[in-house]
């Protein structure tokens, strides 16, 4: 018995990369690690088992870039819970995946809009870095530890893919056709020289 309430022991085991949380009579009581765990049942319970490991959430945004041209960019989120802050990430936020979602959509709205599209290409590493800091910033807070934050997609409409292509198209056009007069120049040369 513990402390002097009744009730029948029962096991649980909870699995390496988890850790348990122990609720007596509806309120918290202890965090259980990886292993065997004895509660006083009825008064006692595991109501939760929350993972350790590392999570990946892929947050899709649309957004408008400085010259006007609509991306989509795809940011993958991992995360985990810190074990010793297992209380926070349980009891203080219901959806942890809404709260990093939330914060993308911020960094995303307000850093590419500042820059063009050749600009956003350049800028991954820059987008990722804030996505990262922002992030850490505030699920810290609620017992969530943020690893990594890449860019794992950024495409413009499908429009505006076909126009660049078209123009590069046509560039390698100009350029082969600039080339060829270049050519049938020098022959025209050489053939003159020839003849004289």
């Amino acid at each position: 018995m513990s402390d002097g309430l009744g009730g029948c022991c029962c096991c649980y085991c909870i699995r390496q990369t988890e850790i348990g949380i122990v609720e007596q009579f509806g309120q918290f009581k202890d965090l259980k690690p990886a292993g065997l765990a004895c509660v006083l049942w009825p008064i006692q319970d595991v109501t939760a088992r929350l993972s350790l490991r590392i999570q990946q959430l892929d947050v899709n945004c649309e957004t408008k870039t400085k010259d006007n041209v609509f991306v989509n960019v795809v940011i993958s989120v991992q995360f985990s819970i810190i074990a010793a802050e297992a209380f926070n990430a349980h009891y203080k936020l219901t959806d942890p995946y809404s709260q990093i979602t939330s914060y993308v959509y911020d960094v995303i709205r307000s850093t590419i809009p500042k820059l063009t599209l050749d600009e956003t290409f350049a800028a991954k590493e820059e987008i990722t870095h804030k996505v990262v800091e922002s992030l850490q910033a505030t699920m810290n807070d609620y017992g969530y530890s943020i690893s990594k934050a890449l860019v794992t997609d950024l495409s413009p409409d499908y429009k505006v893919k076909a126009a660049m292509n078209e123009i590069n198209a046509q560039k390698r056009l100009r350029s082969a056709a600039n080339e060829k007069a270049e050519a049938e120049k020098i022959i025209h040369v050489k053939a003159a020289e020839a003849d004289a």
